[in-house]
């Protein structure tokens, strides 16, 4: 079987430039919506098509629309400000069960995350009061990601009641939203620095035709929390980075065929706090 690689055919070169051309098409694509909303949110802007002034006879027609459009883009924008500013939101909710709990009524908190200049999809939390005659409150529902401990804050701060004690605990809402937003944004900072490594090794941009034994060639979250990176090289080689709750680099561990790796973590070893002092490890350690 030989070793060699073979060259790419001339089907394969054409297929490689079509790719990237429907890439540019896309980031055109996606940079033409980015100006066109920049431009229809200027105040000059907006102060020309209330004018109607800057139509000639025969673009009068197409006012309509760009006032339309003009609209939507100011509605987008007073919704993006408001989930920016209100990054927690509560609502009421009924559940139509007839054998719900306190009559169906139930609290519903909507959590807003922002990554990289972009909401994600928001996560819900539901409460209801299952305690006859009491105003206390206990989680119902949620859609969080199981690295949050929803469990535990709610413990801490919606404590059950206990009836036979003669200083019963107080609920604290308030605390428990702020703790709960907290430990999100936390979560996704987390996963926002495996994918800054990723970037800054490149591995977006490499192709496996140029793979050498001492490339990194996979980065990902190790374990539920993503606390935990781990990355591994050509030759079978990996590695571990370990972060706190913040995200900020803790210690960073290389394993190698039998097990850990010590000469290779000692070669790498340093202070590290930011990923991008790993990724200019790592690079430079590749790079020999």
């Amino acid at each position: 079987m030989s070793s060699e690689v073979d060259a790419p055919t001339e089907s394969d070169i054409i297929d490689q430039e079509i790719e990237a051309l429907k890439e540019q098409a896309a980031a055109l694509r996606k940079s033409l919506k980015i100006e066109t909303s920049t431009i229809l949110s200027a105040p000059s802007t907006q102060a020309l098509l209330k004018s109607n002034k800057g139509f000639s006879s025969r673009k009068r027609s197409a006012h309509p629309k760009v006032l339309s459009q003009s609209e939507k883009q100011k509605a987008h924008t007073q919704q993006n400000l408001y989930r920016s500013c209100s990054s927690v939101t509560a609502f009421k909710v009924h559940d139509p069960d007839p054998n719900a709990v306190d009559n169906g009524h139930i609290l519903g908190l909507r959590f807003e995350i922002m990554s990289k200049s972009q909401f994600l999809q928001p996560y819900y939390v539901f409460l209801n009061r299952p305690y006859y005659g009491s105003k206390y409150m206990r989680i119902h529902r949620n859609t969080l990601p199981p690295a949050i401990p929803i469990a535990g804050l709610a413990a801490r701060h919606l404590p059950a009641p206990r009836p036979e004690s003669d200083t019963p605990p107080q609920q604290d809402l308030d605390r428990f939203v702020r703790a709960l937003r907290r430990e999100i944004v936390r979560y996704h900072n987390r996963l926002g620095v495996s994918a800054d490594l990723r970037r800054s090794l490149g591995l977006h941009d490499r192709i496996d035709d140029t793979i050498l034994p001492d490339d990194i060639v996979e980065v990902g979250i190790a374990d539920i929390e993503a606390k935990q990176i781990r990355f591994s090289w050509a030759d079978e080689r990996s590695g571990r980075v370990v972060m706190d709750n913040d995200g900020k680099v803790v210690k960073l561990m290389m394993f190698g065929r039998e097990g850990r790796d010590w000469e290779t973590t000692k070669e790498l070893y340093g202070k590290y706090e930011r990923i991008e002092d790993v990724a200019k490890t790592l690079q430079e350690y590749v790079n020999g």
